[in-house]
C-alpha cells in the first residue's frame, strides 16, 4: 500500500511539475510571436481637396488677362488713327493751303501720348497677369496692377476728354467765339478722330473693370 501511494504521489507530481514547465513555455512563445510582429502600424488616408477660392480667382486672373488684351488693341487703335490723321482739301489759293493734322491741336497731340503711354503699359503688364493666373493667391503683383491700373484710368480718361470736347467743336462749332465747324469741309478727318476718341473711351472703360477686378481679388484674398 504504502509502495502504491507513493507511486500515485510521485505522478501526481510530476504531472504538476510538467504542466508547470508548460505554461512559461507558452507565454514566452507568445511574446516571442509579438515582438517579431513589431509596434502596431497606423495607416491615414489623406485625400486631396480642392482649394475653391484658388479656383475662383484663377478665374478672375484669366479674365483680367483677356481683358487686357482687348485694352491693348483698343489703345493702339486709337493711337495709330490719331497719330496718322491728316487731311488736305483739295483745293488752294496762292498762299494758302487747307490743311487739318492732329499735331495742330495740343489737345490731340496729348491724347497720342496718352493712350500711347497706356498701350505700352498694357504690354508690360502682361507678366504680372500671368503670375496672378499661375498663383492666384499672390498679392504683390495684384496689388501693383491695381494702382497702375487705377493712373492709366485717370490717364486715358482725361486724353479721351480733351479730345471729344476738340471733335465736338470740330462738328457743331462755337457760334459765341466764331469758331466754325469745320467737319463739313475735313470730313475724314473728322471721321478718324471721333473713331480714335470712342476707342479710347472703351480703352479707359476696360481699365475700370480691370480696377474693380483687383480689388475684388484682394478683397477676398
Amino acid at each position: 500500500m504504502d509502495s502504491s501511494q507513493k507511486s500515485g504521489e510521485m505522478a501526481i507530481n510530476i504531472n504538476e511539475t510538467k504542466s508547470a514547465e508548460i505554461k512559461p513555455s507558452k507565454s514566452k512563445s507568445g511574446k516571442g510571436k509579438a515582438a517579431a510582429l513589431g509596434p502596431p502600424i497606423i495607416v491615414a488616408a489623406t485625400k486631396a481637396t480642392s482649394d475653391p477660392k484658388g479656383g475662383w480667382k484663377r478665374g478672375v486672373g484669366i479674365f483680367d488677362f483677356v481683358l487686357r488684351l482687348a485694352a491693348i488693341g483698343a489703345a493702339l487703335a486709337a493711337t495709330a488713327t490719331m497719330g496718322t490723321t491728316d487731311q488736305t482739301l483739295p483745293f488752294f489759293t496762292q498762299f494758302l493751303q487747307f490743311q487739318a493734322s492732329y499735331d495742330d491741336l495740343p489737345a490731340f497731340t496729348y491724347f497720342v501720348i496718352a493712350n500711347g503711354v497706356a498701350s505700352a503699359y498694357l504690354v508690360l503688364s502682361l507678366p504680372f497677369s500671368i503670375v496672378c493666373i499661375v498663383r492666384p493667391h499672390v498679392v504683390g503683383a495684384r496689388l501693383l496692377l491695381l494702382i497702375l491700373d487705377t493712373v492709366m484710368v485717370a490717364l486715358t480718361t482725361s486724353g479721351a476728354a480733351a479730345a471729344a470736347s476738340i471733335v465736338y467743336l470740330a462738328h457743331n462749332g462755337n457760334p459765341n467765339t466764331n469758331w466754325n465747324a469745320i467737319c463739313q469741309q475735313f470730313n475724314d478727318f473728322c471721321q478718324r478722330v471721333s473713331g480714335a476718341v470712342v476707342a479710347s473711351f472703351i480703352t479707359a472703360l476696360i481699365f475700370v473693370f480691370l480696377v474693380v477686378l483687383s480689388a475684388v481679388a484682394l478683397r477676398r484674398n
